[in-house]
């Protein structure tokens, strides 16, 4: 982990008008191996945070296509872009959640099916969704940022649960969701 302005005043790339906080903040860092670390840190004048943050945007940027997450102008596109992870979520839990008949009976297998399930479509889903929310943010109105971060709540417990095994109950979906980007 590299810091593109340095975490004090005298290092490569300094800047003395950053805070502490701002130093220490995820903009402010990049993913580097220690070869490349050293390097732009003994070369600032060759490696100047002009060029730092162009490779972590242009990584960044990467990422987002490899995932399929892209950046929309318009709110119904980015709507579109999360309708079909949120309808095949939806699905999965009416058909397989919890609360179906077959889970009450032990022998059915119904638990290791919505086990599967959960593993392999909704936990992966969601990931889809809030990323593509958050490169998005900038399309979301004031009601819409606290549907987003109870989402996040809601991922963040379910993996707890199904990939961590926390027995702790898990947050609801927030059905606010549902309407998220639309109009």
């Amino acid at each position: 982990m590299a810091h593109v302005f340095a975490a004090n005043d005298y290092g490569p790339r300094a800047d003395p008008a950053l805070s502490a906080e701002e130093r220490g903040a995820y903009e402010n860092l990049i993913l580097l191996c220690s070869l490349c670390h050293t390097k732009i840190d003994k070369a600032p004048e060759v490696y100047s945070d002009r060029v730092v943050l162009g490779w972590k945007r242009t990584h960044a940027e990467k990422l987002r296509s490899l995932f399929g997450i892209t950046v929309f102008a318009k709110r119904a596109d980015a709507r579109a872009a999360i309708e079909g992870p949120l309808r095949e979520n939806r699905y999965i839990f009416r058909e397989y959640g919890p609360h179906i008949e077959d889970a009450k009976n032990p022998e059915s297998g119904a638990a290791e099916r919505w086990k599967r399930k959960m593993l392999e479509k909704i936990i992966p889903n969601n990931l889809r969704v809030l990323a593509q929310v958050d490169a998005n943010k900038h399309l979301l109105i004031e009601g819409e940022i606290d549907t987003v971060e109870k989402f996040r709540q809601h991922v963040d417990d379910l993996q707890a649960r199904h990939l961590d095994g926390y027995r702790e109950g898990a947050s609801q979906f927030p059905p606010e969701m549902d309407e998220l980007l639309k109009g």
